[in-house]
């Protein structure tokens, strides 16, 4: 392989491992810290918000809870929501009472939440969830896994490699 070749193929090594392992490290500091990450749907939460934003977001008890955070409720059987805080109170057995409303809703969710744990909105990029979706599509994630499968090949497969021929050792005296 040529030196310029075989720069290029270190230097996009090098890259890869630098990319895997901060991928790595941000996976462990997740399960750690309990963060994971939202997609938004609608656009109750505009212009803070907006559809098609993705949010990180991060579990905390709900007696943590501060008027206008923003936070997501689990609802059981149905989607959970994501909006400010307009007040929190404390409920029974450690569990926390909280109306909210979305920023682009001129009226407060219907119902209160009673909640124990809920997960606060850090901050969130818009526009980054429609990726998300495409990334996640079966057809793309096979594209992906077949270009990093190919770049992994690339990168070990051995090269032709200039062989030099071995020197004879020195024969060794018989009687020593």
């Amino acid at each position: 392989m040529s030196r310029p070749g075989q720069r290029l193929r270190e230097w996009v090594l090098n890259i890869a491992a630098v990319a895997g392992s901060i991928c790595i490290l941000l996976t462990v500091a997740a399960v750690l810290l309990n963060i994971s990450l939202i997609m938004f749907k609608t656009g109750s939460m505009s212009p803070t918000i907006p559809a098609g934003s993705l949010a990180v977001v991060r579990e905390v008890p709900a007696a943590d809870v501060k008027v206008g955070d923003v936070v997501t409720v689990a609802r059981g059987e149905k989607l959970p929501v994501t909006h400010r805080v307009t007040s929190v109170t404390p409920g029974i057995a450690g569990q926390m009472v909280i109306t909210m409303k979305g920023d682009a809703n001129a009226v407060e969710d219907p119902e209160p939440y009673t909640v124990q744990n809920v997960r606060q909105v850090l901050w969130s990029v818009p526009g980054l969830a429609n990726w998300v979706v495409v990334v996640s599509h079966p057809l793309v994630m096979g594209g992906i896994t077949l270009a990093v499968a190919g770049f992994v090949t690339w990168v070990l497969w051995p090269r032709n490699q200039v062989v030099r021929p071995r020197r004879p050792r020195p024969a060794h005296a018989a009687g020593k």
